[in-house]
């Protein structure tokens, strides 16, 4: 065999090792969690095919913090943000897409440099104007930096310009307002990127951990997050099999709502594009 062709074969081999690499330095975090979690503490460091099961971790876990308020919280936060990030989102990105007006290239370069920006670098800016507002430790001011979001301007800018012209100019022959046209044409058509989009803004914000822990004090606001990381502080004890129970009970919806829609969010990114 030449050298090219022994090359040839070799990097696809090189390719599908790393893949498994990966693979496994990322599933093995989860397996450990996933045995400290079913199995007493004596056994979260003993792997042992006799060791017992038990979900006693998990009622330990749920009972030692009001981790039903967390989840309720959590769910308000990622639902709020969601609903207005797909409101202004998508009038704003019909308006880059479709709409004529003065000045539409330069507010789109404005929009996107925001993705140049880490929310991070605004966290003092942005705890200065929640207290102007007399908001600090509510939900709303959790989400309140993250309701226009750039990314999903420019998401659905890019799959509104790809829906024919034609479509647009035929509803308007019919009488259809512009908002009439882009409730009608555009949303139904641009599924399949609303669903691969919301599921990025719920993980996103459901994961989120810095900003809700400067701007929440009490138990009434705090989500998840900032409740699992005061629960598993040394404070409270350290026990790996009851902190890995309380994990996969916080991160269990995310994994289930990607299992159930893994499909839809790989589709939707490689329907959209960089058009």
């Amino acid at each position: 065999m030449s050298g090219p062709q022994r090359t040839r074969t070799a990097i696809p081999a090189l390719e599908t090792a790393g893949a498994w690499l990966l693979a496994l330095v990322w599933i093995l975090p989860i397996a450990y969690g996933l045995w400290a979690a079913i199995h007493p503490s004596a056994y979260s460091a003993h792997f042992g095919l006799n060791a017992p099961l038990t979900v006693e971790n998990f009622v330990k876990a749920w009972n030692a913090a009001p981790f039903a308020r967390y989840f309720l919280n959590t769910f308000l936060l990622v639902t709020m943000i969601l609903v207005v990030q797909l409101v202004l989102c998508t009038l704003a990105a019909f308006a880059f897409a479709r709409l004529s007006f003065v000045g539409r290239e330069i507010a789109f370069i404005l929009v996107l440099l925001q993705l140049m920006i880490m929310p991070d670098v605004l966290i003092v800016a942005n705890y200065r104007t929640m207290t102007a507002l007399g908001i600090v430790d509510t939900i709303p001011a959790i989400g309140l930096p993250y309701m226009a979001s750039a990314f999903g301007i420019f998401l659905l800018r890019q799959t509104f310009k790809s829906v024919p012209r034609e479509l647009d100019e035929a509803a308007r022959v019919e009488g259809a307002s512009p908002l009439t046209v882009l409730l009608k044409v555009y949303v139904p058509l641009a599924k399949p990127v609303y669903i691969a989009y919301g599921l990025v803004s719920v993980s996103y914000h459901w994961n989120n951990f810095l900003w809700p822990l400067i701007v929440t004090n009490s138990v009434s606001t705090r989500p998840l997050t900032v409740g699992l990381q005061i629960f598993a502080s040394s404070d409270q004890g350290i026990d790996w099999s009851v902190i890995s129970a309380a994990t996969l009970m916080t991160s269990a919806p995310l994994l289930i709502a990607f299992l159930l829609f893994q499909r839809q969010f790989v589709q939707s990114f490689m329907r959209a594009g960089i058009r």
